[in-house]
């Protein structure tokens, strides 16, 4: 495993109009000046991110796909807003520098944000830390966890980034809607699921920021110390409740090992991951809670929510706008997810 954040040249569909970028850069980033190179990251981005650098820094550029998109999917407009907000409470976010809503510019909706220099970890096991080094990282994003649901989100200016209330029936609602909306075949998994789900909802009993997608690869941790200094892709960010991020995250704790979040059979003390007790406890305690309900709905929910996105890859794959080499390999993956999710589904009571 490397903790190097690896970028690769952007080609063909993927480069950018640099005199367009650098004009609007003078114009927009406080302290910018060009002439500006850039390199696409690596991996596998529903919204394609480049390395930007400067003689005055270096910058990450966030952008919609080219092509035509789902109403309400690759938001990046939504992405700056909650950046903004969050950024000057001190939750650990790159800085915001400007959003740019003229496609005109580069032929896509974009923003600019400060690079976060540090370790992006890939790999749940870290299979190359010590067992100890592995508690520190996972507690660290836990506690992060819990101070983003901690956030009194009214104050950083987010009161109506979401609904605040019913959020897992809109959600349900919402993921429905997005796997029609990218539908290929009829799955019979997910045909009970979207009968099952709504009918089961669990009772709401907070409501918080959500990040949506909070797993070790969307992070960024200091390369001296088990702190995480940036969370990423904020893209399916709102209001809601927070028992839809912590559940979601404990997802890597009941997916096998991949290579990227999953450990399952690796925890306890002699890999120094911890259980998800351990985590649920810890969590608890920063988010003043007693315990959490029971996970299986929870789990049941995410894989469903996963199942309608991976949908979407498979549904631009056909259509010919998917971002990235990995997307046809993502998109295979859909069966297997519908299956798990339904899975959990008779697990919590189906």
């Amino acid at each position: 495993m490397t903790d190097e954040i690896k970028t690769i040249p952007a080609e063909g569909k993927d480069r950018l109009d640099e005199a367009g970028l650098s004009e609007w850069m003078a114009a927009n980033v406080a302290g910018f000046t060009g002439p500006l190179t850039y390199a696409k990251f690596a991996g596998g981005q529903s919204n394609p991110t480049y390395r930007l650098d400067s003689p005055s820094g270096a910058y990450v550029l966030r952008r919609k796909p080219y092509g035509p998109l789902l109403p309400s999917a690759h938001a990046v407009d939504r992405e700056y807003r909650l950046i903004a907000g969050l950024h000057p409470t001190g939750f650990p976010v790159a800085k915001p520098y400007g959003l740019c809503t003229d496609e005109r510019v580069i032929g896509a909706m974009f923003y600019v944000m400060g690079l976060a220099d540090g370790r992006n970890l890939w790999d749940g096991t870290l299979p190359d830390y010590a067992p100890a080094e592995r508690t520190a990282v996972y507690e660290a994003m836990c506690d992060t966890l819990a101070d983003l649901h901690n956030v009194d989100y009214a104050a950083a200016g987010l009161g109506d980034y979401g609904k605040p209330g019913n959020y897992f029936t809109r959600q349900v609602e919402r993921w429905t809607r997005q796997y029609r909306a990218s539908e290929t075949e009829t799955m019979p998994e997910v045909e009970r699921l979207i009968d099952f789900l709504p009918r089961t909802v669990p009772e709401q009993t907070r409501t918080s920021i959500v990040h949506g997608d909070y797993r070790i690869d969307n992070m960024i941790f200091a390369n001296a110390e088990p702190k995480v200094i940036a969370v990423l892709d904020w893209e399916l960010s709102t209001l809601g409740d927070p028992l839809a991020d912590f559940s979601y995250f404990l997802m890597s704790w009941v997916t096998e090992p991949e290579g990227r979040s999953g450990v399952l059979g690796r925890t306890g003390p002699a890999t120094g991951i911890p259980t998800i007790a351990d985590m649920t406890r810890r969590y608890c305690a920063r988010t003043g809670r007693d315990d959490v309900p029971d996970l299986n709905w929870y789990f049941a929910f995410n894989l469903f929510r996963l199942t309608g996105i991976v949908q979407g890859i498979k549904k631009r794959i056909v259509e010919g706008t998917a971002s990235s080499a990995q997307a046809e390999k993502s998109a295979s993956g859909v069966y297997r997810l519908a299956a798990a999710s339904w899975g959990f589904a008779e697990l919590a009571g189906a």
